[in-house]
């Protein structure tokens, strides 16, 4: 429901979307939350405080606060939260305000002495309001104002009476001292006023002289004083007429001076006004004469132009065509080089290929064995005949031990089937027997050993 609240009330609404409590002067309450209206307008308190003196005296103080809330958000959430708790018109908050004001008064009327608090009634009061008003801000309340009537006895301890009696005697016993002290004073008054009238009277008379000529020296005085400050007012004035005659003159030239200047300015800038525009109307001019020039050169320029992009397209086509010639000689060339290449490569693929089967069939024939292979093959491209070359050459002149052998066995080869081999190997069979004693020459000669060791071993006949 849509609920308002009167110009001196307020809702306070919790329950569904609200933290802690909201204030409004008008809201939609929502299901699932409650809203309750509560006044703003200060209530009258009536209280009668019962409270005792430090000396143990006890007394009442009839008191009459005007309480209300503080009328800001936050001590209006604060006594908004109290009345949820209490009725605002209920015997509840009433019973808790008079024990915050019973309290504090208790508290402040059991440090002070009864003399104290009735001599001092208007400080007193003062203190229960302050603290009061202090414990009161906890609530979110504030007196707006406060009646404390006169301090009442309580039934059979009239202190306040009997100190108003004694006080009341004192006064009627003062009253007639003061009675008494007036008689006197108006006899003794009657024959003191007689003489004091004549000595008044010759004292005034002195007194008047005397300040005939007080004042007569006053007046020279104040005269001479008023010719001497008017002398120097005019004398002053004189000074500050001069000053004011400098100044004036000073501007005047400092105004004279500005009006040359701007006599002169208006005239140069008028001068410089002229220059530009003259200099605008010649650069317009420019421009008018550069645009009429502009036009009639631009239709040459532009069949020039023409004419150069043809025959820039022209010669474009002509080094094209050539590139695209010279692109195919070097592709034909390069083919012809790379066929060439690749039938130089057969060949040389091709003499591998048969030297390795040459090899592969030597190595076969040998038995696998690669060193036999190498001597047969240093034999065969006459290797030995140069090494022989180059010794005989390194020891001409000197007496080398020569050395005379034949065939194996001291006798040569033979070509019958010699140990039943057939005549090809027995051929070999003589070329490899021939070389061990060679190869001990060879030693002996130059101190170089050949390794015929494993050959001669494979070449033995084998039984």
């Amino acid at each position: 429901m849509y609920r308002v609240a009167k110009a001196n009330e307020y809702l306070i609404i919790t329950g569904i979307g609200i933290e802690d409590v909201k204030l409004a002067k008008k809201a939609w309450i929502l299901p699932g939350q409650r809203s309750t209206t509560f006044s703003i307008a200060p209530v009258n308190y009536s209280f009668d405080v019962h409270a005792m003196s430090s000396e143990k005296l006890p007394f009442i103080l009839p008191a009459v606060f005007t309480i209300g809330p503080r009328d800001d958000e936050a001590n209006l959430k604060i006594y908004g939260k109290l009345l949820s708790e209490v009725a605002q018109d209920s015997q509840e908050l009433h019973d808790l305000l008079k024990g915050v004001i019973e309290g504090e008064t208790r508290v402040l009327a059991a440090g002070m002495t009864m003399e104290q608090i009735f001599q001092g009634t208007k400080e007193f009061k003062q203190q229960v309001y302050d603290k009061v008003q202090t414990e009161l801000e906890h609530f979110g309340l504030r007196i707006y104002n406060s009646n404390i009537k006169q301090l009442v006895d309580v039934k059979g301890k009239e202190y306040f009476s009997f100190m108003g009696q004694k006080i009341q005697q004192e006064v009627a016993n003062q009253a007639k001292v003061d009675v008494a002290e007036a008689k006197l004073k108006g006899d003794t008054g009657a024959k003191e006023r007689a003489g004091l009238t004549l000595r008044n009277a010759a004292r005034v008379d002195a007194e008047t002289k005397i300040f005939e000529l007080e004042q007569e020296g006053l007046r020279k005085q104040r005269q001479a004083k008023i010719e001497a400050q008017t002398t120097m007012y005019a004398n002053e004035r004189q000074v500050e007429l001069a000053e004011a005659n400098a100044v004036l003159a000073t501007k005047r030239a400092a105004y004279a001076q500005q009006t040359k200047i701007a006599e002169v300015e208006a005239t140069k800038t008028a001068d410089i006004r002229e220059a530009e525009l003259t200099k605008t109307l010649e650069i317009r001019r420019a421009e008018a004469e550069m645009e009429r020039l502009r036009a009639s050169t631009l239709a040459k320029a532009q069949v020039d132009y023409e004419i150069t992009v043809q025959q820039a397209n022209a010669k474009l086509y002509e080094q094209q065509k050539q590139a695209e010639a010279s692109r195919y000689a070097r592709e034909a060339e390069a083919e012809a080089k790379l066929f060439e290449q690749q039938k130089e490569a057969e060949g040389i693929r091709a003499m591998s290929e048969a030297k390795a089967d040459y090899i592969g069939r030597m190595l076969s024939a040998f038995g696998g064995n690669h060193v036999a292979l190498q001597q047969f093959l240093m034999l065969e491209r006459g290797t030995y005949t140069e090494l022989a070359s180059i010794n005989a050459t390194a020891v001409k002149g000197l007496q080398p031990k020569i050395s005379v052998w034949s065939g194996a066995h001291g006798g040569g080869s033979g070509s019958g089937g010699q140990g039943g081999l057939a005549p090809e190997a027995n051929a070999i069979k003589d070329i490899y027997t021939l070389l061990p004693p060679l190869h001990a020459t060879i030693e002996e000669q130059t101190g170089i050993k050949m390794p015929m060791n494993n050959v001669y071993t494979a070449v033995q006949p084998r039984h």
